[in-house]
């Protein structure tokens, strides 16, 4: 099992919620507030005045956990044009040791 872990900017988290809900293999996932600090990029099209003044910009994490053969095919579905690149997210797959509910 594994652990997909993105953040996006927060503009994009309506849609993603969209997409992920399409996808039979996305039991569940999980949004979390995250606040993106670091130097900004000028051209960066999200950054708003906001985002300028305030010195973050407003991100979502998103937590998903998935079969192994599954990752593939849901980052396939997520991935903004690969020309716009800089203004999706990242994302990063840990291997989960032990799942279950408490």
């Amino acid at each position: 099992m594994k652990n997909l872990m993105m953040i996006v900017h927060a503009s994009l988290k309506d849609d993603l919620a969209d997409k992920l809900r399409t996808l039979d293999v996305v039991q569940g996932f999980t949004f979390s507030h995250v606040e993106g600090h670091g130097s900004q990029v000028e051209n960066d099209l999200f950054l708003s005045m906001r985002d300028k003044v305030v010195g973050y910009t407003p991100r979502v994490r998103v937590d998903i956990l998935l079969q192994d053969e599954d990752v593939a095919m849901v980052l396939d579905t997520v991935r903004i044009d690969s020309g716009n690149a800089s203004q999706g997210g990242i994302y990063w797959v840990t291997a989960v040791e032990e799942y279950g509910r408490i």
